[in-house]
């Protein structure tokens, strides 16, 4: 009867309005969540980049909130909602230009795990993004998205290994690139029976058209287990190339039900 309720109530949140392998990874692994089992996700992302455009000191900082609810419809095919919030701050020369927050895009994606032998996983994700944010204060695009991806995954117990391959139909009215693919790599391993260091490194187009760089980052954190119910997790995510964000530090609530 919980689980019904939860599952009422984020569907009801989502229609009026990439999961992860373990958060605070950006590359998903081929896992579902088995039939009737619920995954929520409570996350939270504090950015803050630094640079120059035009002569001009550019100040960005920034805080990226989200609920993401998994839901397994079969033993192989998971459901997930994501409901995000964002707050942004930019500066010029050290005064402040612009201040905003609110929800941003809601996605809903479908994962079909449709592959499964001797610890390695494959899966596929399709899914799409609602314009529930307001484009016109940069919180959303403005149309709705599509995308899917490719998920590989080898676990052999004590470490796992997930690769990424992606792309995204980004339909928009903010003048932004439309066709964005993504590639990334992450590793697991378990330092203590409640204890998992994980490290992810990935690259992907840079929507800004007059960007001739793609952003790269890469990624380090910690996973703690106090049961198989609930994790907490910490991680630092630094960027590879100049259009990736400085610095960000990571950290999420993962509850199972």
């Amino acid at each position: 009867m919980f689980k019904r309720i939860v599952v009422m109530v984020f569907a009801a949140c989502s229609f009026s309005g990439p999961a992860f392998a373990a958060h605070p990874l950006v590359t998903d692994d081929a896992a579902t969540q088995g039939r009737r089992n619920i995954q929520i996700e409570l996350t939270g992302e504090l950015d803050h980049d630094k640079g120059v455009r035009e002569g001009v000191g550019t100040e960005e900082s920034g805080v990226d909130l989200a609920a993401i609810l998994s839901y397994g419809a079969s033993d192989d095919i998971d459901i997930v909602i994501g409901l995000p919030y964002q707050w942004t701050r930019a500066k010029e020369n050290g005064a402040a230009v612009s201040e905003e927050d609110g929800p941003s895009d809601v996605s809903i994606e479908l994962k079909w795990r449709f592959y499964e032998s001797e610890g390695l996983g494959l899966a596929l994700k399709p899914g799409v993004t609602v314009p529930t944010g307001d484009e016109d204060r940069g919180l959303g695009s403005g149309r709705p998205s599509y995308g899917v991806f490719f998920i590989a995954t080898r676990d052999t117990g004590p470490w796992a290994l997930y690769l990424n391959i992606g792309y995204a139909r980004n339909e928009n009215r903010v003048d932004e690139r439309e066709d964005i693919w993504h590639a990334s790599l992450a590793g697991e391993a378990k330092v203590a029976e409640d204890v998992a260091v994980v490290a992810n490194i990935g690259v992907e187009r840079d929507p800004d058209k007059a960007s001739g760089a793609s952003p790269a980052f890469i990624l380090v954190g910690i996973i703690y287990s106090f049961s198989d119910a609930l994790d907490i997790d910490l991680g630092i995510k630094g960027g590879l190339s100049e259009t990736e964000t400085d610095l960000s530090v990571l950290a999420g609530i993962t509850i199972r039900i």
